[in-house]
């Protein structure tokens, strides 16, 4: 943990981090995990608040579906009927919950989607210190693809009402929407930015939480004097280092044309499907394939058959989707569509 020491790997990974990340957010913590990041994001929010002498200012909004961690204040912004809330009631702090947005990306944006965030924000702007969401995909909540425009309404909105916006892309960072970050479809810049998961590639636990110099600043300068927060393995030494390895690759920008290829074939060789009868939908954004189901699959029966046919896939509740490396070939990413669609249509 960095108290009162760095090293090379970290403080390079950080100059990567504030590189790649929307302009204006400048300042780095560096966690262990995903919901860690999430955690520190949610102290932040509140130590800004703080320190600005909002002292009642402790909630947080979030819309519904959202997923954004297992440990205690993440669940606490999680899909309050999908996720663990019932188990934890009474043991979860209560935050508020408003509609998702409907309006896909394809979509003509219907602004009257904003009015519930703004609502709340005008009678409890009081009491809240951030709004968090997935931007544009929400993921382990349904797969659910949104329009950005969602998203540019409520940075405006926030701001108005003193309230930060915290986005969590760690599961849609690093080019797996098509863009860098997601929140770039919207051409925004949160507050509060977490990512984790492809930091490393995937080889190894790292997350980040990257915000703006006047939040940092701002808690800096309060009473605390320090982001109250101390991850043992924060800034741990090997993932720093594999972090600057998959940031390197990164900033080639072969990934773009890799997610443009990804794209492209999954909407063609997944298109069959939606005319098949126990599906509902198919959609495809970025590097992100789903076919969802009418109803939840035998999740331990359809494993079973999509290794059979040569694929592993993991499907959760109706949804059957695939977000695969961006380095998968051709006849790789075929061969994993056709295992997937071989298997739905014996359904």
């Amino acid at each position: 943990m960095f108290g009162g020491l760095t090293h090379e790997p970290a403080i390079n990974l950080a100059k990567h981090l504030v590189d790649l990340t929307p302009e204006g957010l400048d300042r780095v913590f560096l966690a262990d995990s995903g919901s860690v990041s999430v955690e520190v994001a949610l102290k932040m929010a509140i130590q800004y608040q703080l320190g600005k002498g909002h002292l009642g200012k402790n909630k947080f909004v979030t819309i519904k579906n959202g997923y954004h961690g297992d440990t205690f204040g993440a669940m606490a912004v999680c899909d309050p009927v999908n996720s663990m809330h019932s188990l934890y009631a009474g043991m979860l702090p209560e935050n508020f919950f408003i509609e998702a947005p409907v309006s896909t990306p394809n979509d003509e944006f219907n602004p009257k989607e904003l009015e519930e965030l703004e609502d709340t924000l005008a009678c409890r702007s009081d009491t809240i210190a951030a709004f968090i969401l997935e931007p544009i995909v929400q993921g382990a909540g349904g797969m659910r693809f949104y329009h950005p425009e969602f998203l540019q309404g409520a940075k405006l909105i926030c701001e108005k009402y003193d309230v930060l916006l915290i986005a969590d892309e760690i599961a849609t960072g690093f080019g797996r929407t098509g863009k860098m970050f997601a929140c770039e479809h919207a051409e925004i810049t949160p507050d509060i930015l977490c990512v984790g998961k492809a930091i490393t590639g995937g080889y190894m636990t790292l997350a980040a939480t990257i915000c703006t110099s006047n939040v940092a600043t701002t808690i800096s300068e309060s009473r605390a004097g320090v982001l109250m927060h101390g991850p043992t393995f924060m800034g741990n030494p090997l993932a720093c280092a594999a972090a600057n390895a998959s940031m390197e690759l990164l900033k080639t920008g072969q990934w773009e044309d890799q997610v443009k290829n990804i794209e492209l074939i999954l909407k063609q060789e997944l298109k069959p499907a939606s005319n098949w009868q126990r599906v509902t939908n198919v959609r495809v954004f970025g590097a992100i394939g789903v076919i969802e189901m009418s109803e939840n699959v035998d999740v331990p029966s359809i494993q079973k058959q999509f290794v059979a046919n040569g694929v592993w896939v993991r499907p959760f509740g109706k949804l059957i989707y695939v977000m695969p490396p961006f380095v998968i070939t051709t006849n790789e990413l075929k061969q994993l569509i056709h295992g997937m669609l071989k298997v739905v249509k014996s359904l």
